[in-house]
């Protein structure tokens, strides 16, 4: 049996995903490919920016206090979003490439897309975070609407904004708006990159037991919190660990094939040979498979 990578590394066991500054060089490793004008500072300013606002050093919010949602997944999806950026500007005409705003557009929508988690100091209705689940992507788009303007990034606003919508996975993607051909793919690479990032994660079997359910539990998706609640609820986090080999096959027939248009298939192009995402998102599905055949329980 191949040996699990570090739980701190990223999918090709290369990037230190609890490290912004080893995710800020790769951004800008592989940006400059594509973009040479687009300033190093500017996006090392972005990545202060959610650093800051995920350790409660921003003005007027509290640090991250939910334990799925946390720092390393949005550093993981982020660099996953800038690999599918990286292989879709190698694969399409240039005429369909996304160009330098597009893309930087996209770098702020992975960077904030789960910021609707972050609770403001003067909140008082909720004592963490995870309360807003069933409402935290609206929250996102409303954060990224507030802050580009003060970064000098007030273009950005409608397309990032828009981009932050693909990662709801209770709305249909065509269902969502986009101003362009360019623009909906954006949104399908944010989606994608949600995704396959957590999916692929070294210990996603544990962080769902010993994370998501607590989520969960306090968004009133999960426990006796759910009580009135129409979508899918998990009584145990055993519950929610034998849902999740369909969720997978779920996501990958209605999202990442259909709903996005499969383009998980430029991270291939990015790699250059196979796709070490949905190699290990089969791992995980695979262990999860083996858990239930072995009436495993948490």
């Amino acid at each position: 049996m191949p040996k699990r990578r570090l739980a701190h590394l990223d999918v090709t066991a290369t990037v230190d995903v609890t490290s912004a500054d080893a995710v800020t060089a790769e951004i800008c490793r592989l940006f400059s490919r594509h973009y040479p004008d687009l300033s190093r500072d500017t996006i090392a300013g972005l990545v202060e920016d959610f650093v800051r606002l995920y350790r409660g050093d921003y003005p007027g919010f509290h640090a991250c206090d939910v334990g799925y949602h946390d720092i390393q997944h949005v550093l993981d999806v982020t660099l996953a979003m800038v690999r599918l950026i990286d292989g879709h500007e190698h694969s399409v005409p240039e005429k369909e490439r996304l160009g330098a705003d597009l893309a930087l557009a996209g770098l702020c929508a992975a960077l904030f897309h789960d910021s609707g988690y972050i609770r403001r100091t003067h909140d008082t209705r909720h004592q963490n975070g995870a309360a807003y689940t069933r409402v935290h992507v609206s929250r996102s788009a409303r954060w990224l609407q507030d802050y580009l303007p003060t970064v000098g990034l007030r273009r950005l606003v409608g397309p990032a904004s828009r981009a932050v919508q693909f990662t709801n996975c209770s709305r249909h993607p065509d269902s969502l708006p986009a101003r362009s051909a360019a623009e909906r793919r954006l949104g399908e690479l944010m989606g994608t990159a949600d995704l396959i990032a957590q999916l692929s994660d070294a210990n996603y079997v544990e962080k769902c037991r010993d994370r998501l359910f607590a989520e969960f539990v306090e968004g009133g998706l999960a426990g006796v919190q759910a009580e009135g609640y129409l979508g899918a609820t998990y009584r145990t986090p055993d519950d929610l660990l034998d849902s999740t080999p369909a969720f997978i096959r779920w996501v990958i027939r209605e999202r990442l094939e259909e709903g996005f248009n499969g383009a998980y298939h430029y991270a291939a192009r990015h790699f250059g040979d196979g796709n070490p995402y949905m190699e290990a998102i089969a791992a995980n599905y695979a262990r999860l498979e083996s858990r239930q055949s072995r009436g495993e329980h948490a």
